[in-house]
């Protein structure tokens, strides 16, 4: 019988780790399965794109899929069994259960309204393919000088409202900020931010709470209250609380807590990469949530599965951090090069060169997932008679 593994969520933390499984271990010996909500895989960074009527390139996981060995199960996960090994999935067809002998969490993140009011009511959100589309159509409904504000000054938030405000000219945006503006970025990188936001005529609320979300406004905790027809948030991010509902030891955040291989530290026969995983990074600081993580995640899991399948020796590569890329509109754009520990340089990439960088980049992260059996040798090795179902016990501790 084929070793099962499942591996929930193709984003590009889950598509990575279904393909680099792939092309590392013998067909004959495995069954792999990906599942996933949507038939397509979703360009998450290009979501602020989508939003202002772009339109990215389509990518079937079917056809990215197709030839690797990979079967893709179409479903949304309701519920997973880690003691029974298990997995429940509702597809077009019903209800399923799916059975694994290891497993690989990758269900990733959604958006977080931090408990404030109003928000699930009110505000529109970009961290699917769902709600970017429904503030697509919001967008495209409102008329010159109506007022859109974006709650949260992180990187999704400086995308959004760049292009929004680029798109759409005849808008009054706004962007609201918890914290400085960019201070997380070197002074250049703050600089340039904030040349930027102001030739594309965005108002900024720094070191502001938003303490509600109306339909036609957002109260702060100073009492001010700022005009919009749209909010978008963007102040933080929640992973999928299905890990969080079964016994697998999880963070306060609910994400899966994993050693320097990505496996779980509770359930050995459970990976989790990307989003999912409260992973040790540089400096003993967790990775944080970011395609920046999810992509060297995965590898690092799949490697490990594959090694300890076969017998081979389990390669742990350090992960650490080089830069962090932000588009500001199509044209403009910011590189800020970190340390290992993604804390801030001095030097950065501004203007059109951080923009095709930012592009080149967006691009080669899509490219590795609709080509996951291109680019590096292909060494699929047999799975030993003894690991096929089982975990030795001298592994499970490696």
């Amino acid at each position: 019988m084929k070793h099962r593994i499942v591996v929930l969520g193709a984003g590009y933390a889950g598509a990575a780790a279904a393909g680099r499984l792939a092309k590392r271990l013998h067909r004959d010996d495995v069954a792999l399965t990906l599942v996933n909500a949507e038939p397509d895989f979703v360009e998450r960074i290009r979501l602020h794109q989508l939003a202002v009527g772009q339109e990215p390139t389509s990518r079937p996981l079917a056809g990215m899929l197709a030839g690797t060995g990979v079967e893709l199960e179409v479903g949304r996960v309701t519920a997973v069994d880690v003691d029974r090994k298990a997995v429940a999935v509702h597809g077009a067809d019903g209800a399923r259960e799916l059975s694994y002998d290891t497993l690989v969490y990758a269900l990733g993140s959604g958006w977080h309204g931090q408990g404030v009011p109003g928000t699930a009511e009110h505000a529109h959100e970009l961290a699917g393919r769902p709600g970017a589309l429904r503030l697509r159509a919001r967008l495209a409904e409102l008329g010159a000088g109506q007022p859109v504000v974006v709650v949260g000054g992180g990187l999704t938030g400086l995308e959004a409202v760049t292009e929004i405000a680029e798109s759409r000219p005849d808008l009054t945006v706004r962007l609201v900020a918890h914290g400085g503006l960019g201070d997380w970025l070197s002074a250049k990188g703050r600089g340039h931010v904030r040349r930027v936001l102001d030739r594309l005529g965005v108002t900024v609320y720094e070191n502001t709470d938003v303490t509600a979300v109306e339909a036609d406004r957002v109260r702060t905790a100073d009492g001010t209250d700022i005009p919009a027809a749209v909010t978008v948030w963007s102040a933080g991010f929640a992973v999928h609380p299905i890990a969080a509902a079964t016994t697998l030891e999880v963070s306060a955040t609910g994400q899966i807590a994993v050693d320097a291989t990505m496996r779980s530290l509770s359930h050995p026969d459970v990976y989790a990469v990307g989003d999912a995983a409260l992973a040790p990074g540089p400096g003993d600081k967790p990775l944080r949530m970011s395609c920046a993580s999810g992509g060297p995640t995965a590898w690092q899991a799949a490697d490990a599965i594959a090694a300890r399948l076969t017998g081979q020796r389990i390669p742990t590569v350090p992960i650490r951090y080089y830069g962090q890329c932000v588009s500001l509109g199509r044209a403009d754009g910011l590189v800020q090069f970190v340390t290992a520990d993604d804390r801030a340089k001095d030097s950065a990439l501004t203007g059109r060169t951080a923009a095709r960088t930012k592009e080149l980049i967006c691009k080669a992260a899509a490219w590795g997932v609709s080509n996951p059996t291109l680019g590096l040798p292909v060494r699929r090795r047999r799975v030993t008679a003894e690991a096929a179902h089982t975990v030795p016990a001298a592994q499970a501790s490696a």
